[in-house]
């Protein structure tokens, strides 16, 4: 008897299993945990110039080092704490990033008034369900940035967010399913 065969993935995650994982579990699965949602947008922060595959390689670490993203505990970090965070393993070490990271923690919890309403701010910037909507074929038929990320951006940017444009808004609008860019044919393309 033949194994089963491989599902068919978008190709952007290759062969690597721990990003077939991501996009098998995660990718476009929609995700209303604020909590979870500032994470996924301080790692997008972190990701500016690197590639996806190097910072779900390093998550866990990254997880350790900023108190598991907890927008309260970050929000209070000092000075120290940023510089330190500089020697932990697994850190993107870029100052600027760490920085905006404490900030938009700051900006969340002065902004918000729970991570429930932070997941409500975020998911108003979803498009309309769109059943005309064509799937995209391939990976030259996706969008870097649309409408509605670069209104998310702005919006977050008035709110103090650093380090996140109309295109990393769009990654993150993709990660975290307010839009659904799976490709024709990838076994988790839901229509």
């Amino acid at each position: 008897m033949s194994p089963p065969p491989h599902p068919t993935r978008c190709p952007w995650c290759g062969d690597d299993p721990l990003y077939c994982r991501y996009h098998d579990n995660e990718w476009g699965v929609p995700q209303r945990d604020g909590r979870a949602l500032f994470e996924k947008l301080c790692l997008e922060g972190l990701q500016a110039g690197l590639s996806w595959i190097t910072i779900l390689r390093r998550r866990a670490d990254l997880r350790i080092a900023f108190d598991g993203f907890e927008p309260t505990r970050l929000a209070a970090w000092t000075d120290e704490d940023r510089l330190a965070v500089l020697d932990r393993p697994g850190v993107i070490r870029h100052r600027g990033k760490i920085d905006a990271i404490c900030g938009n923690a700051r900006a969340v919890t002065e902004e918000f008034s729970d991570l429930e309403a932070f997941s409500l701010f975020i998911w108003s910037f979803a498009p309309p369900a769109d059943p005309a909507r064509k799937r995209p074929a391939t990976s030259d038929d996706l969008t870097t940035e649309t409408l509605e990320s670069r209104r998310l951006a702005k919006a977050l940017k008035a709110r103090g967010f650093r380090f996140i444009g109309p295109v990393s808004a769009h990654a993150f609008m993709q990660s975290m399913g307010l839009v659904d860019d799976h490709l024709v044919g990838c076994h988790r393309a839901t229509s």
